[in-house]
């Protein structure tokens, strides 16, 4: 593993108890505040599901981003795909959470959609190379 691989994992792990805080979280939501923890006040189904997505899509694209940073060692690619990587996980999966309250962060979910897009491509490129 590269020094460059290793400090982008080692920086993307140390976000994994924000991934676990917010499955609490959803889980308190859900769960009406029985379980995990709760918000204070209820959500509309709507937004329970943007929760849910927000929540899914954290721990998917962290653990991609993971992945990934061991492929571009393999590829000898650059840095603006290894910083890509986990920032796509926090704009999509913050995209999630954000829209559930304010619309507007409809682009952040789209600009994230298409950052993963582009990291993936490029990985794949540049391993077929």
């Amino acid at each position: 593993m590269s020094d460059a691989a290793r400090l982008i994992s080692g920086i993307t792990l140390i976000t994994v108890p924000t991934i676990v805080y917010g499955g609490l979280t959803v889980l308190g939501i859900v769960s009406s505040g029985r379980f995990g923890m709760g918000i204070g006040r209820p959500l509309s189904p709507e937004q329970t599901s943007f929760f849910r997505a927000g929540h899914a899509h954290a721990g998917v694209l962290v653990i991609l981003s993971l992945v990934i940073q061991l492929l571009l060692d393999q590829a000898g690619l650059i840095w603006a795909l290894r910083i890509g990587a986990p920032l796509a996980a926090i704009c999509v999966s913050g995209g999630f959470f954000g829209v559930a309250f304010f619309p507007g962060f409809r682009a952040l979910l789209y600009a994230g959609a298409a950052l993963v897009s582009l990291v993936t491509l490029g990985t794949g490129i540049g391993l077929l190379r």
